[in-house]
């Protein structure tokens, strides 16, 4: 280790702790992409000397599971609106971190995300529980780390209502890990169950085009912000991707940064995956195809004949517009008459299920498309792909492209946020990058962008090459829990 490293983490340990404030934290329970950074990341900043700790809702589906194990560490009730409610404080340990639950069954025995105002409601009442509990934790925070809309109003109840009651003080970050999903509500709603003042229900503070913006009050009273990539973070500052917040981001300046999600390896490694027939690694590359010889038989797809160089294409993820799965509807004939195998994993909107499902009937033993979620199977679909297909309208970040690289698939990407910083587009002539991209949001544009992976492909020395360089990246979450540890520094 360096002077300069020795420095860095001596600076580290002497940081106060940090509590992560989230709606969902793998493998507690899982809905998004946001609950895998919430997941990793104190782990991670564990390793660096930081006491780091989450704090989050006691989902029914959490309770069911660890209620048994969790410490009761205290309850007390709070005001919301016109009534009381009970909170409950409950503590789990689990594989070395450190949860703190807030319980009620009425806001929380049901889904994680409900929808409508009730959905505002069970969040400011999880705002509220959150600072009143801080007190009785076994454990005195000096950083709160919010994500995206749900925790979004803490940094300005803390600096509006809770000034004195946070002994040393607390400094807050926000994280957007998606710009789009706001939390819009009436000023009366904030008012009655927060105690917002009026004077703050202007476009200088919370206030936006006659509602109430819970994110927006974070991006307007938390420390510092930070998003999910670096492109991502320039992208929301325009007017194009910013959905109406681009004004205010851009007016936080160097209070905005972006920082690159990353995977945890100790889950997504393919020489040591459980889900796997058969692991590998970079050296042992070519057993990804005895992954792909089991997962065309388990999914019922043709075998690939003796002698025979067929790719198999992959995609998993929410099957939704932002995803661009939406481009697929006109040149999905055109893909499966490029002689592939194709796989989709995943759930959404109904049509583009349906239209999946469809392509499946049309290429029996070609296609597979798999609705719904299977964590193990999605392991094998990485691991046995030979191309990745991820089309997105816009990725705040993306952590798909990433598992592919570390399992020696190529990424096929459109250039957007998060897929735009970690795919490197191959350049046949210097024989430089990890994947392949296109730039506009076009099916015909991205059928062109497949024909030319599949070209690469079909070079064998190209292709053991890309192979190697992609799983050569590092996109590993030790090196993005440092760049939230330097965040946290400059509070």
């Amino acid at each position: 280790m360096t002077e300069e490293n020795e420095m860095s983490e001596s600076a580290y340990e002497n940081l106060p702790g940090v509590l992560i404030a989230s709606a969902e934290c793998a493998p507690l329970v899982k809905i998004g992409g946001l609950a895998d950074v919430v997941g990793a990341l104190p782990k991670y900043l564990g390793e660096l000397g930081i006491d780091a700790r989450v704090i989050m809702p006691f989902h029914r589906q959490i309770k069911d599971r660890y209620a048994a194990q969790a410490e009761h560490l205290c309850d007390f009730h709070v005001g919301l609106g016109w009534r009381s409610q009970y909170v409950g404080v409950e503590k789990l340990v689990l594989d070395g971190v450190t949860y703190y639950f807030i319980d009620n069954e009425f806001y929380f025995g049901g889904p994680v995300y409900c929808g409508g105002e009730f959905e505002g409601e069970q969040y400011a009442f999880f705002t509220r529980a959150t600072l009143e509990a801080i007190p009785c934790l076994d454990f005195e925070p000096g950083i709160l780390h919010c994500n995206d809309w749900h925790t979004a109003m803490m940094p300005l109840l803390v600096k509006t209502q809770y000034q004195g009651a946070m002994q040393g003080g607390l400094r807050t970050v926000l994280t957007i890990h998606n710009l789009h999903f706001q939390g819009q509500f009436s000023h009366e709603f904030d008012r009655d169950l927060l105690g917002v003042d009026d004077s703050l229900a202007t476009p200088d503070f919370v206030g936006h085009y006659g509602c109430d913006n819970m994110l927006k009050a974070g991006i307007v009273f938390a420390d510092k912000v930070s998003t999910v990539s670096p492109t991502y973070a320039q992208e929301i500052c325009t007017p194009e991707l910013g959905e109406s917040l681009d004004g205010v981001l851009r007016s936080r300046g160097s209070d905005l940064s972006g920082i690159l999600n990353g995977i945890d390896r100790e889950i997504w490694n393919p020489s040591d995956d459980a889900a796997l027939p058969a692991r590998f690694s970079a050296k042992s590359a070519w057993r990804k195809r005895l992954v792909k010889a089991a997962l065309l038989e388990e999914l019922g797809l043709d075998p690939i004949g003796e002698g025979e160089d067929v790719p198999l294409i992959g995609m998993v993820g929410r099957l939704t517009p932002q995803k661009g799965i939406d481009l697929l509807c006109p040149v999905l004939d055109d893909i499966m008459a490029r002689n592939v195998r194709m796989v989709v994993l995943g759930s959404g909107d109904a049509d583009l299920e349906n239209f999946l499902r469809d392509g499946e009937n049309r290429y029996k033993g070609r296609l597979c498309s798999y609705i719904g979620y299977n964590g193990d199977l999605s392991h094998r679909i990485y691991a046995a792909s030979d191309l990745f297909l991820m089309p997105s309208a816009f990725e705040p970040c993306g952590i798909s492209q990433m598992i592919a690289l570390a399992y020696g698939t190529l990424p096929i990407v459109r250039e957007t946020g998060g897929l735009k910083d970690t795919v490197v587009p191959y350049n046949r002539y210097t024989g430089e990058g990890t994947g392949f991209s296109f730039a506009n949001y076009d099916a015909y544009e991205m059928l062109g962008c497949i024909d030319y992976a599949l070209e690469t492909w079909h070079d064998k020395p190209a292709r053991k090459r890309l192979i190697q360089q992609a799983m050569a990246c590092d996109f590993g979450f030790g090196r993005c829990a440092r760049a939230y540890a330097d965040l946290y520094l400059t509070l």
